[in-house]
């Protein structure tokens, strides 16, 4: 007897679920607040982005973009923390919870929150829309390499909050030139950010299938806004402190671009179809 395939519109709602449910799990296990606080922001934002790229590019091209985000993260950082490929050598500590062979299970899910908001955000500043108006390899490399700036703009704050502050995984090389972290890192999440967006950019031919008028400019202030809270929040704690002022205009100006692009969008109709 064959089972159904669960339909791919419910599949954000389950990981939602299943991911509160690890957490609990984590929760009665007695794991640190900390731990559970970063496992809870990476779930909503994993679960929330799904259900948003659902709306925008339709639920198979959502799951595509989901399993190239969440399978090339996953690897790029077990490679890093078994050979330091990448993002040169570093070892995971406790803080970030369970982990699936070397790597903590939110890691892969920040991967594809991080690379779909810097999705939507080179879209609304390049087209003035949260899809793209051309089609062809060059335009997939263009729009991949501007979102992995954008994605990497985050990390140069969000690196060493993690390493010096929560202690989430430890470098190797503690002497880096970016307040300890070294270039190398940077070069890796450009490099991972940019293959993950190209892969899924050049999977998918012709206008991507999605139900027509379901997305609009109220639903593109998910990815602007998740986007804005990782500068916020850098912003105040920031570490070292010259990250506070990093961070407005490292994030600010992809972010103002993209909302001026979103405004365009909305005066003109601001539906995907």
């Amino acid at each position: 007897m064959s089972v159904p395939l669960l339909p791919a519109a419910r599949l954000p709602l389950v990981s939602f679920a299943l991911g509160v449910s690890l957490l609990l799990v984590m929760a009665a296990n007695g794991a640190h607040a900390t731990t559970l606080a970063i496992g809870a922001a990476s779930v909503v934002m994993f679960a929330a982005c799904w259900a948003n790229a659902a709306r925008l590019l339709g639920s198979a091209s959502a799951l595509r973009f989901v399993v190239i985000a969440v399978g090339a993260g996953w690897f790029a950082e077990q490679m890093g923390s078994t050979h330091g490929w990448f993002f040169g050598e570093y070892d995971y500590t406790d803080v970030l919870g369970p982990r699936v062979g070397n790597v903590p299970f939110v890691i892969p899910l920040m991967w594809f929150a991080l690379t779909y908001t810097g999705f939507v955000m080179a879209n609304l500043i390049v087209w003035h829309a949260p899809l793209d108006r051309a089609q062809g390899v060059g335009p997939a490399v263009l729009l991949s390499f501007l979102a992995a700036m954008i994605v990497t703009a985050f990390d140069l704050g969000a690196d060493p909050y993690f390493v010096f502050v929560l202690k989430a995984w430890i470098m190797v090389k503690t002497d880096g030139a970016w307040f300890g972290e070294t270039v190398q890192g940077f070069l890796g999440w450009m490099f991972v950010a940019f293959v993950i967006m190209a892969a899924f950019r050049l999977s998918t031919r012709g206008p991507a299938a999605r139900v027509p008028g379901t997305f609009t400019a109220r639903h593109a202030l998910l990815p602007l806004g998740i986007y804005a809270s990782g500068m916020v929040f850098q912003m105040i704690y920031g570490h070292p402190v010259e990250i506070r002022s990093i961070a407005p205009f490292a994030m600010g100006i992809p972010l103002v671009c993209a909302w001026a692009g979103l405004q365009r969008w909305h005066a003109t109709g601001g539906v995907a179809a």
